[in-house]
């Protein structure tokens, strides 16, 4: 009879560890994702992987959202009948010179470049517009693949005028219509792209590791590691496995925006794309301007220098390019945010701004500080020929040398 009791009581401590075991099991499983773990779509040079952008959505879908309407992640898009602003119906030709005249067409697989001879009208050469380079905002110029090779094609958009153009970089009026697109011009318009390193073929990329637009993972690394992380942690709030602006210096957040924005780059010897986020660009390609002399620092591509020769940036402590813009947002033509970015800094206590421009003007044009101190200021890098007879066309940019000017 002792036995019989002894051995219960064991078959009932025995099972009461096993229910707790099981309970233990179920209450760490329910704090793991079911989900399986994503595979990287391409690789940085320093072996983190992309999971890309849409990636971000189920757990960031208001700022991904709001970042897709953005100029830096349409800066490069795959060509549609959206993405492409230009005309196929009316207005769908541009005269290159005397001979040839390129029309634009949609067709059933995509839309295309077509070159004829105003002579006969034959048809010289035809070319599909495969990537859209370009939010549209100034204009667009368009690549073309020849099998894994990129080409940039002769014509582009040009928004002001609302007509096709001659692209930039091409000389006007001859006839020349592929212009190998090098890593260092897609290093400001796409996220990451893997070039083959074919001999003699600088120009040809793997087309499944090609990441379009400045997308999230440009700011804020390669993050299959992140996302991996919270899938299998989705209890998790701490973000792990990312770059945080919040922990970068002054001086790396200014300089992630360098990169492209602050004009020609000398050439060194690191491979494209091989700059982060959180890197400074000591050991990247260096800013080509005299910081002495304003006259080298051109509103296109330059902000970096041009913002920091204002007195607005040498007065502040701790200004950089995301005191004033909102990288997750289109903040284009909103002037009322800006605005009040402005008059944040410079207001002081219950007093007005110190501001030249009498009340009454100054109402009228909705105290719009943006348009006064920052203008629309001509290009002397980018223009462009809208017809084979016309004068070059500077492109106007808001400059980023904030100043008092007439």
């Amino acid at each position: 009879m002792k036995d019989y009791k002894f051995l219960t009581y064991i078959f009932i401590f025995l099972t009461v560890i096993g229910l707790l075991l099981l309970l233990e099991r179920l209450v760490n499983s329910a704090s793991e994702s079911p989900y399986i773990s994503i595979d990287p779509i391409a690789k940085h040079i320093n072996g983190q992987g992309f999971a890309g952008s849409n990636n971000c959505i189920d757990c960031h879908g208001h700022i991904f959202q709001s970042h897709i309407e953005t100029a830096h992640f349409q800066s490069s898009r795959l060509a549609d009948s959206i993405s492409i602003k230009g005309s196929f119906n009316k207005n769908n030709s541009y005269l290159l010179n005397d001979e040839i005249v390129f029309l634009m067409h949609s067709r059933a697989d995509g839309f295309y470049q077509d070159a004829f001879l105003r002579a006969d009208s034959s048809l010289v050469d035809s070319k599909r517009m495969d990537i859209v380079i370009g939010s549209g905002t100034k204009g667009q110029t368009y690549l073309n693949w020849q099998e894994d090779e990129l080409f940039q094609l002769q014509v582009s958009y040009f928004e002001p005028s609302g007509s096709w153009v001659n692209s930039p970089g091409y000389p006007s009026g001859v006839f020349a219509p592929n212009r190998p697109i090098r890593q260092r011009c897609l290093e400001c318009h796409v996220t990451f792209a893997e070039n083959k390193n074919v001999f003699n073929k600088p120009h040809a990329y793997d087309k499944s590791k090609f990441i379009y637009g400045i997308d999230c993972e440009r700011c804020h690394g390669p993050s299959v590691g992140h996302v991996n992380y919270h899938l299998a942690h989705p209890n998790e709030t701490e973000a792990k496995k990312i770059l945080s602006y919040s922990h970068f210096t002054q001086k790396q957040k200014l300089q992630a925006c360098a990169l492209c924005h602050s004009g020609a780059k000398r050439r060194m010897e690191e491979r494209p794309f091989s700059f982060m986020a959180g890197d400074t660009l000591q050991d990247y390609p260096n800013p080509d301007y005299d910081n002495t002399s304003l006259g080298s620092l051109d509103v296109h591509g330059n902000q970096y220098g041009l913002l920091l020769a204002s007195s607005c940036f040498k007065k502040s402590k701790a200004m950089d390019c995301s005191s004033c813009h909102d990288p997750h947002k289109n903040q284009r033509g909103d002037f009322e945010s800006f605005n009040a970015k402005c008059i944040a800094c410079h207001q002081q206590q219950g007093n007005d701004i110190d501001c030249a421009m009498e009340v009454d003007k100054r109402l009228t044009v909705g105290n719009n500080c943006v348009e006064c101190h920052m203008p629309l200021t001509s290009s002397k890098s980018m223009s462009i020929y809208d017809s084979k007879d016309s004068v070059l066309v500077p492109v106007k940019i808001r400059t980023h040398l904030i100043d008092v000017y007439k």
